[in-house]
């Protein structure tokens, strides 16, 4: 695995990572493997000041009983707090509830939390979905983070876009900075100019070419899938991990972005 240079920005500059993390857990039937204790040393690895994590799950019967708690084992702890760094505060909401558990979405932040919401987003009952809302104060700024995991069809993407903005124009006051990180399933890269109706930008540096931020799958990445969306902010930089460490943990690779304030 690499390991990124440790943080070294300005007090100006924030550095924050999207991360889909497959629930923990890779391969199907007797070659399914566990993978949150790589993905423990995975978000270390990163040294952001906020990660933005989709499909996290706090409980799953069903893969507790597969992988027994031992040291390589389920954890006891939820895994937002167990994936969480030393000192880190967490947040993290269910989206969707299955037979055997639930999964949702989480924020790991190296700065104070403010309360934590969720919003529905679902658009059928086949998909549900979710936005976690958590304004972060940021070296005397408040910072509205958002995480969110859109749906896998184009036209419920749309509408979950549009709801995105509904919720910022509704929730967040006029002017306050705002970061959207997330798993957006837009393979056609549809999705930009609508986020720009919702005051929204992505994050990324002109003229980079726009294989760089390939996330999506994570052995042979071809789809910018995972972003980062911003109001407030410019970015001076991204970088996405890759090797077979990173292909191993989980289908999606980590964006990382570093963020400087307008």
């Amino acid at each position: 695995m690499r390991i990124l240079a440790p943080t070294t920005m300005s007090s100006g500059h924030i550095r924050v990572a999207t991360y889909n993390i497959h629930k923990g857990v890779r391969g199907v039937g007797p070659r399914k493997r566990l993978e949150i204790h790589n993905l423990v040393l995975g978000i270390e690895a990163l040294d952001t000041d906020l990660v933005f994590l989709q499909e996290v799950r706090r409980m799953n019967r069903a893969e507790a009983r597969q992988f027994p708690d031992t040291k390589i084992g389920w954890p006891k702890m939820p895994q937002a707090d167990y994936l969480a760094p030393d000192g880190y505060e967490v947040a993290y909401r269910t989206n969707a509830v299955t037979r055997d558990g639930e999964h949702g979405n989480a924020l790991l932040s190296r700065w104070p939390l403010g309360d934590i919401g969720h919003h529905d987003v679902s658009d059928h009952r086949f998909e549900q979905r979710g936005l976690l809302h958590v304004p972060v104060a940021w070296n005397g700024t408040t910072v509205h983070s958002i995480v969110a995991h859109f749906g896998l069809i184009h036209s419920s993407r749309v509408r979950q876009a549009q709801r995105l903005g509904e919720f910022i124009e509704a929730n967040v006051p006029n002017g306050d900075a705002v970061i959207v990180g997330g798993d957006f399933n837009d393979w056609g890269g549809k999705l930009d100019e609508l986020m720009k109706s919702c005051s929204l930008v992505r994050a990324c540096v002109p003229g980079d070419p726009p294989a760089r931020f390939n996330t999506f799958p994570s052995r042979i990445p071809l789809f910018s899938m995972d972003r980062i969306y911003v109001r407030g902010f410019r970015c001076v930089g991204t970088t996405v991990p890759r090797g077979a460490a990173w292909a191993r943990m989980s289908d999606h690779l980590p964006l990382v972005a570093e963020l400087a304030l307008l």
